[in-house]
């Protein structure tokens, strides 16, 4: 089927191509107050996101995850021996520091700590 004023395509092929040329995107130009509430955003994400980097560099905050595993080797060890008293109190304490590393990473990226029944 041949139409005389497009050439060789097709009836149905034509009047879709011409109603996608139709549509036209539109588009927003934001305002220069937007512009500037959407960098002083990022420039406090980037602030928050910097001092997060700081606290990593803390040595202290960085031999937690260390010690965390040492204290779970030594809680398996007191489990395998028949002293679950020890393993519980090591564990009650991996948990402290858990939850101290925790609100140390969330206030310094500017969010408050969870509730405890959240962790």
């Amino acid at each position: 089927m041949r139409d005389e004023t497009h050439g060789s395509c097709e009836q149905e092929t034509c009047s879709n191509f011409e109603t996608m040329e139709s549509t036209k995107r539109s588009y927003h130009r934001r305002s220069n107050e937007e512009r500037i509430t959407d960098l002083e955003t990022r420039i406090a994400q980037l602030r928050a996101k910097q001092t997060v980097r700081e606290k990593k560099d803390d040595p202290v905050l960085r031999e937690i995850p260390k010690l965390r595993g040492q204290l779970r080797k030594f809680a398996q060890l007191a489990m395998d021996h028949q002293r679950p008293d020890i393993s519980n109190s090591t564990w009650a304490f991996t948990a402290g520091l858990d939850r101290i590393l925790r609100s140390e990473m969330a206030s310094s990226a500017g969010r408050t700590t969870p509730p405890i029944e959240d962790l």
